[in-house]
């Protein structure tokens, strides 16, 4: 493996231009970049082989742009400016050069869209399913304080950027990160915008814990919830007997915004859903024939 991993790291090299976050990048024990004005807020995100993924039905590169995807996501959940990226890849031991070429494909495609800096990481071989971890650096935006999921308060409406459930159809893959979405709440909504969450592991679930965080409750409207079914939600309901909102509510890997805001919204040029409110306690739905029952915070826990 140690010629091709000194091959991989020379071509990954050879992929990126320069960038300003960057004064030496991969090639040296460590990265260096130049230090911005205030905080560097930093997260890291696994995946694996049979669980996020399934090298034996999905393409390398649409792998690659996943993993760099989850790792934007984080940045939007928190409306913050991604900078630069570190990829860890353990190999499994069938694979070559071009599978880990195509894989870094994806990545770098991903990377350049949203003008990040992949500035290292590792690579290694084992005679298990491919694994991948990323770690991202962001920086806050000039003017907009990173938005946490501990903010919510009472009598605020809860919104969603986009439909929810179904996302194993295919979506997990090909999946939009809120990023620029999330900069135009931030700016537009200013500290009217209290908390914020990136739907990974399901709407209930993700939910709960910005009501964990805030030390608030919620109640989700059955009726509202019925405009983000996505149509893949629909279908996996067709095919397994379980109601589209189950599907909603815990499928995960949506990877849209969950949002808690006061007052009025006035005129977003972001597409946003309301789907309920924070209250003081307790986590409920009300039926659309007026019932409210417990809403369990269902969602995928590894």
């Amino acid at each position: 493996m140690l010629g091709s991993e000194l091959e991989l790291v020379e071509w990954l090299r050879a992929q990126q231009g320069e960038h300003p976050a960057v004064r030496l990048g991969i090639g040296d024990d460590m990265a260096v970049m130049e230090s911005p004005p205030g905080r560097l807020l930093i997260s890291s995100d696994m995946l694996l082989d049979g669980i996020h993924f399934d090298t034996n039905r999905h393409a390398f590169r649409q792998i690659g742009r996943k993993a760099i995807a989850c790792a934007l996501s984080d940045c939007a959940a928190m409306a913050v400016q991604p900078l630069v990226a570190t990829v860890s890849v353990a190999l499994s031991g069938e694979r070559g050069m071009a599978d880990a070429q195509e894989l870094y494909g994806g990545m770098l495609a991903m990377a350049e869209e949203y003008q990040v800096a992949i500035v290292g990481g590792d690579t290694t071989r084992w005679d298990h399913p491919l694994a991948i971890d990323v770690a991202i650096a962001a920086t806050p935006y000039d003017g907009i304080e990173p938005v946490t999921r501990s903010g919510a308060k009472a009598g605020d409406t809860l919104y969603v950027t986009g439909p929810l459930g179904g996302s194993l159809l295919g979506r997990h893959l090909a999946f939009t990160p809120r990023v620029h979405e999330a900069r135009g709440l931030a700016d537009q909504l200013g500290d009217r915008l209290h908390a914020m969450i990136d739907i990974s592991d399901g709407l209930g679930l993700d939910l709960w814990r910005m009501c964990e965080a805030s030390h608030v409750g919620a109640t989700l409207d059955e009726h509202q919830l019925e405009a983000v079914i996505s149509d893949d939600a629909r279908k996996a309901a067709a095919e397994d007997g379980r109601p589209p909102l189950e599907h909603a509510l815990g499928d995960g890997e949506d990877f849209e915004l969950l949002a808690a805001v006061a007052g009025d919204l006035g005129q977003p040029g972001v597409r946003l859903c309301a789907i309920g409110q924070v209250t003081e306690a307790g986590l409920i739905i009300r039926r659309t024939d007026g019932r409210v029952e417990p809403l369990e915070p269902k969602g995928w826990v590894h």
